[in-house]
C-alpha cells in the first residue's frame, strides 16, 4: 500500500474512530455470516443440537443451560433460514467488542478503544470458531457487559452500574455455567484490592447479587429439582487425572494452548510497542489511572488464572474452547501496559495488521471446507445429506402411513437432522431415552407413531438402544445417501413404529 494510502486510511480512523468502528464490526459481522452460510451445506452439531432443544422451550436440560439454544429456535422462527443462526452468533461477537470499546474509551481514548477491540479480535475464538453459534458464543456480550459494568461500578459508585452487572451475570447463568470463573476473581478483586474494597460499605454490590439471583433464579430452582443433572455432562467431558503430574500437566497444556489462540491478537498488538517509544512521543489519551489498571488486569487475567487453580486442584483437564470469553479485555490491557500515544503511523500498522489476519482467518475457513474435501477426504459433519436425509424418510414414511413422520427417534445427530429439515419438523426422543428428553409423551408417540433412525449399526436390525422404547418397531430397507460435499457416503438404517391410536386414550 502506497504511503499516501497509509496515511489516509490513518487520518480517516484518527478523525472518527466510533466511525472506524461501526465500519470494522461490520464487515467482520459480514464475512463470517456469509462464509458459513456458503460454505456449510448442513448444520454443524451445535446448531442441530439447538433446534432440536430449544423448540421445546425447558427451563433446563439434560446438558447445559437453555439460553442460547431459545435464542436458535427464535432466529428459526423470525426468519426461517439457516443464514440466521450466523449473524446471530455475529450479533454476539459485535455486541461484546461494542461494550469493551465501550470500557476501553474513558481509559484509553477513542483510538486506543479502536486499537483494544482490534486486537480482541484477531482471537480464533471471534472469528473462525464464532461461526457456529453455542453456549461459547452466547457468553461473549453478557462477559463483556459484566466487564463493563463491573469497572463502572467500582469507578463511580452509580447503582445503575451495579445493577447492570448484576443482569449480566444472571443472564450468564442461563448461558454457561462457566459464569463463576468470572464472578470468582470479581469477589476476589472487592476483597483484596484496598480501593476495590470501599465498593463493599456501599449497596452496589449487594444490589448487583440480588439482581443475578432473581434473574437466574427459576434455572437455579430447576437443578435443585433435577438433580443437577447438566453437571453430570460437565463431569462426563472433563478429563480425569492419571496421575499426580496432570495436575501440573493439564493446566500447562491448557495455558500453553490458550497462548497459541492468542498469537494472532499479539501480531495486531505489536505496533503498540514496536517501534520503540521515543523521547518527544506525546503521552497517550486518556484518563486510566492506577486503580483502572489493576482492574482491567483482574479481568483479563484472573478468569484464566481460576481455570488454571482449578486445573492444579483436580488435576482435571480443561477443553480448549472454554477460552471463549477469558480474553475480552485482553486488548485493552495491552494498549494501557504499553502506555504509547496512538500516533497514524502505529494506528495504521495496526488496522493493517487486524486485516491481514481477518483475511489469513477467512482464507483459512475457505480452504478448509472448499478446497481440501477435494484431497483430504476427512469426514466433516457439515458435509452430511441432512436435508437429503429428512426428504427420503419423508417419502418413505409418507408411502407406508400416509403421513409424514410426527416423532423420531435417533441420536441427537441423526434424529436432529430431520427434526430440523423435515418441513414436518418431528420431534426427537433422544437416543431412545425418555430421560433425555422427558417433554416427550411416550403415549402419544406410540399413539401417533415414530420413525427410528441410525447410521452407526448394522442397518438390518433396531440398535439394541431404541428396542426398549420402540419393541415392535418394522425395520425397513437401507439406502445410501452422498455426502453434501468431498467423496464419500453414509447408509441409512430405519425402521417405522406404526401408529397404534388405542395409547392415545390413556
Amino acid at each position: 500500500m502506497p504511503a499516501s494510502r497509509f496515511a489516509s486510511l490513518s487520518a480517516a480512523v484518527e478523525a472518527a474512530p466510533q466511525r472506524a468502528l461501526v465500519a470494522i464490526l461490520a464487515l467482520h459481522a459480514l464475512v463470517w455470516t456469509v462464509l458459513p452460510d456458503l460454505l456449510y451445506p448442513n448444520l454443524p452439531l451445535d446448531l442441530i443440537e439447538a433446534l432440536t432443544y430449544g423448540r421445546e422451550w425447558q427451563l433446563g436440560y439434560d446438558k447445559l443451560p437453555p439460553l442460547p439454544w431459545w435464542l436458535v429456535e427464535i432466529a428459526w422462527r423470525l426468519a426461517g433460514h439457516d443464514f440466521a443462526y450466523y449473524l446471530l452468533a455475529q450479533i454476539a461477537v459485535v455486541v461484546a467488542l461494542a461494550f469493551v470499546y465501550a470500557a476501553a474509551r474513558p481509559l484509553a481514548g477513542p483510538v486506543g478503544a479502536l486499537a483494544a477491540v482490534l486486537i480482541v479480535d484477531g482471537l480464533h475464538y471471534l472469528n473462525y470458531t464464532a461461526a457456529k453459534f453455542n453456549h461459547d458464543v452466547i457468553q461473549l456480550p453478557f462477559w463483556a457487559m459484566a466487564g463493563y459494568a463491573l469497572h463502572r461500578g467500582l469507578r463511580r459508585g452509580r447503582l445503575a452500574d451495579w445493577l447492570l452487572l448484576g443482569l449480566a451475570i444472571g443472564i450468564l447463568v442461563w448461558a454457561k455455567y462457566f459464569v463463576v470463573v468470572l464472578v470468582a476473581p470479581m469477589v476476589a478483586l472487592a476483597l483484596i484490592d484496598q480501593d476495590a474494597r470501599k465498593a463493599l460499605m456501599t449497596p452496589g454490590p449487594y444490589v448487583a447479587a440480588v439482581v443475578a439471583l432473581i434473574i437466574a433464579a427459576p434455572h437455579l430452582i430447576w437443578l435443585v429439582a433435577n438433580d443437577f443433572l447438566p453437571f453430570a455432562y460437565a463431569e462426563h467431558r472433563a478429563v480425569l487425572p492419571r496421575g499426580w503430574y496432570d495436575h501440573l500437566w493439564h493446566p500447562f497444556k491448557f495455558a500453553i494452548g490458550q497462548f497459541g489462540f492468542m498469537i494472532p491478537a499479539l501480531i495486531i498488538a505489536l505496533p503498540l510497542f514496536w517501534p520503540r517509544k521515543t523521547a518527544d512521543e506525546a503521552p497517550p489519551a486518556g484518563a486510566a489511572g492506577d486503580f483502572d489498571r489493576r482492574i482491567v488486569t483482574w479481568l483479563a487475567f484472573g478468569p484464566c488464572a481460576v481455570v488454571l487453580l482449578l486445573g492444579v486442584v483436580s488435576g482435571r483437564g480443561a477443553i480448549a474452547m472454554w477460552g471463549y470469553p477469558l480474553w475480552l479485555f485482553l486488548g485493552l490491557w495491552l494498549v494501557l501496559t504499553a502506555r504509547r500515544p496512538l500516533d497514524g503511523a502505529r494506528l495504521t500498522r495496526i488496522v493493517v495488521t487486524w486485516a491481514i489476519v481477518l483475511a489469513a482467518l477467512a482464507a483459512a475457513f475457505i480452504v478448509n471446507y472448499e478446497i481440501l474435501p477435494r484431497f483430504d477426504h476427512r469426514y466433516r459433519a457439515v458435509f452430511f445429506p441432512g436435508e437429503a436425509l429428512a426428504r427420503e424418510i419423508t417419502t418413505r414414511t409418507r408411502a407406508i402411513t400416509g403421513q409424514a413422520p410426527v416423532y423420531v427417534i435417533g441420536s441427537m445427530w441423526d434424529g436432529g437432522n430431520i427434526g430440523h429439515y423435515a418441513k414436518s419438523r418431528p420431534r426427537v426422543l433422544i437416543d431412545g431415552k425418555p430421560e433425555r428428553a422427558p417433554w416427550i409423551d411416550l403415549n402419544d408417540l406410540r399413539a401417533r407413531g415414530a420413525i427410528i433412525v441410525w447410521t452407526d449399526a448394522d442397518t438390518t436390525v433396531v440398535p439394541p438402544m431404541y428396542r426398549t422404547v420402540a419393541p415392535d418397531a418394522a425395520v425397513q430397507p437401507s439406502f445410501t445417501l452422498p455426502y453434501r460435499r468431498g467423496p464419500g457416503s453414509v447408509e441409512i438404517g430405519w425402521a417405522i413404529l406404526l401408529p397404534k391410536p388405542s395409547f392415545a386414550a390413556r
